[in-house]
């Protein structure tokens, strides 16, 4: 059986270990096959008012903006349109996807496997669980311990049912208030991360404050923060304050709804979501902080909606549309290298455990 010591200094993609330098241009936060549906919604019940029209041209807008819940929306498993969007990633200068559908959202791992050889992309997926709610019921009874060694296990033997072998924790699903549940997975994903040398993603509660109460957890831990990701800093960081003191902790600041252009977000009708351009002023703030080596920017594409086919951006946006924007708005080929090719080769590459 292989061990983490034959990981380390490799990265482990869906269909094999390679050599860091064959990442080229990283997305660090996508979903290419994903049920979002909250669970209680994935049968007959669905909300009052929902629609179970199938996405299209005429109704993506809608989707998009939250005007009615489409519960096909959530749901990405239009495997052949995914494939092919990813060619167009390639086409764009993209060169590698991370897939952190993990455990409640209904991971597909030989689809991943599929998708990177006929699209001839590098997949790596994660491991783990996201939120409680998601969670199948038998999370309740387990362990810390259990949780570590069922991610152990993902990283080095196969996930959901299958041989194909994940090459990061996460994303690991918190809320604000944070459960015990959540907290256990939490504490297990580390456990997990010294004994792997993988790096861990982590999805933050929908509250100003929770980047920050997760970054002191796994400090306090003893967890190493410059391997700690902490996601979708766009839909949860406005201001200066906040977000100075979360990167001084030295974690990764992933801002990851890159194409989300509309102010609305749907899981929180409270946010008013940024734009690219003033995505791009935060990262530049960051940057003229020293922040430079703790950037991570996606798209984090989980519906329809925002696919290419069905009227979104898809996920050649990054390449095509935001770094020619980067360039124009002074940002340097280095500021560009590091943000999508140095940091997720850094993460990506399995470390010595311990």
């Amino acid at each position: 059986m292989a061990s983490f010591s034959d990981l380390t200094g490799k990265v482990q993609t869906v269909t094999g270990l390679i050599d860091p330098g064959e990442l080229g241009m990283t997305l660090m936060h996508e979903h290419l096959a994903i049920d979002l549906n909250a669970p209680r919604f994935r049968t007959e019940t669905i909300p009052d008012g929902a629609s179970d029209a199938p996405i299209d041209l005429c109704n993506c807008f809608r989707a998009r903006y939250g005007q009615t819940y489409f519960r096909d929306n959530f749901r990405l498993d239009c495997q052949d349109v995914v494939t092919n969007e990813l060619r167009e990633m390639r086409r764009a200068g993209g060169r590698t996807v991370v897939d952190l559908t993990v455990g409640g959202l209904a991971p597909r791992p030989d689809h991943l496997r599929r998708m990177a050889e006929d699209a001839d992309v590098h997949i790596v997926m994660g491991c783990g669980y996201y939120v409680d709610e998601y969670q199948p019921g038998e999370n309740a009874g387990r362990s810390v311990d259990d949780f570590a060694a069922l991610m152990i296990a993902q990283l080095l033997e196969g996930a959901w049912g299958t041989n194909v072998k994940a090459g990061i924790i996460g994303e690991i699903g918190c809320q604000s208030p944070w459960t015990d549940q959540e907290k256990r997975v939490m504490q297990g994903a580390l456990e997990a991360q010294k004994a792997s040398g993988a790096a861990l993603n982590v999805h933050p509660g929908r509250h100003e404050d929770q980047p920050q109460e997760v970054a002191d957890f796994v400090r306090s831990a003893g967890g190493p923060m410059d391997r700690l990701i902490i996601s979708h800093i766009d839909r949860t960081i406005f201001d200066a304050d906040r977000l100075f003191r979360l990167a001084d902790t030295g974690c990764v600041l992933e801002y990851d709804l890159f194409g989300w252009e509309e102010s609305h977000y749907f899981p929180n009708p409270d946010i008013d979501l940024p734009n690219d351009a003033m995505r791009l002023k935060w990262l530049r703030q960051l940057i003229e902080r020293g922040h430079r080596d703790q950037i991570l920017i996606s798209h984090d594409i989980c519906t329809k909606g925002r696919l290419e086919h069905f009227g979104g951006h898809g996920y050649q946006h990054i390449f095509a549309n935001v770094v020619p924007l980067m360039r124009r708005r002074g940002f340097s080929e280095e500021d560009i290298r590091t943000i999508l090719v140095e940091t997720p080769k850094r993460l990506l590459t399995f470390v010595a455990p311990g």
